[in-house]
């Protein structure tokens, strides 16, 4: 079948998912917001969170980036292949308070059953630094020679369901990093390489500006 027509296809049952996919990825993002451990009022873990699904134009276009004539994608595979159709943000202020969302994250999967992860979570990083700390807690490092850095996890409802989530979790200070690369480097990389050159330096920035503020917090207990 034509590459054209399976990705009409393949967009199609992403109509078809679109109700219950958005159901799903509410509930990981109330999960959040109401958490009491998480949103604690006289000082919250969590500081915000976002969510989205996939617009049907940028699911389109990435089909398109994603599909080759040995590895197609098609309505069949769509849900295994495309990961992020939801995607529910969590932002929280200094690296020391992540392990409290993970261990919160861990007891949803493994003391309720409530999630199932399909694949283990996964940190982003280019820091050294950060990739002990995240290797310390037990979570699988990728080096990002992008300077990417966030905390991925993959939830489904259950394991034989087609509904995936993508959780990322990142401090405001990655967060704004984040923003601005997704806005001028992302899909395709600027061809400018002074705009390349800043976003290095914004990302170094970034890792001293969330090195301090775990210093400031540690040294205020």
């Amino acid at each position: 079948m034509p590459k054209e027509n399976l990705i009409e296809q393949s967009l199609l049952a992403f109509d078809n998912k679109l109700h219950e996919l958005n159901l799903f990825m509410t509930g990981v993002s109330q999960w959040f917001q109401t958490h009491p451990k998480l949103v604690k009022i006289e000082f919250p873990i969590v500081h915000s969170v976002k969510a989205r699904i996939k617009s049907r134009d940028h699911l389109k276009d990435k089909l398109f980036r994603k599909w080759t004539d040995e590895n197609p994608i098609g309505p069949e595979n769509i849900f295994d292949r495309i990961t992020d159709l939801a995607g529910v943000r969590i932002m929280h202020l200094y690296q020391d308070q992540f392990p409290l969302i993970h261990n919160e994250v861990l007891a949803k999967v493994n003391d309720l059953n409530d999630w199932y992860l399909p694949e283990a979570p996964k940190a982003y990083t280019w820091d050294p630094e950060s990739q002990k700390f995240f290797e310390d807690i037990g979570i699988e490092v990728h080096v990002k020679e992008s300077f990417y850095t966030s905390v991925h996890y993959l939830v489904k409802p259950r394991s034989d369901s087609p509904l995936c989530c993508e959780i990322q979790v990142r401090t405001l200070f990655e967060e704004i990093w984040g923003e601005v690369d997704h806005t001028l480097n992302y899909p395709e990389p600027s061809d400018k390489v002074s705009c390349r050159e800043q976003l290095r330096v914004l990302a170094k920035l970034v890792g001293a500006g969330s090195r301090l503020v775990d210093s400031i917090f540690r040294s205020s207990q």
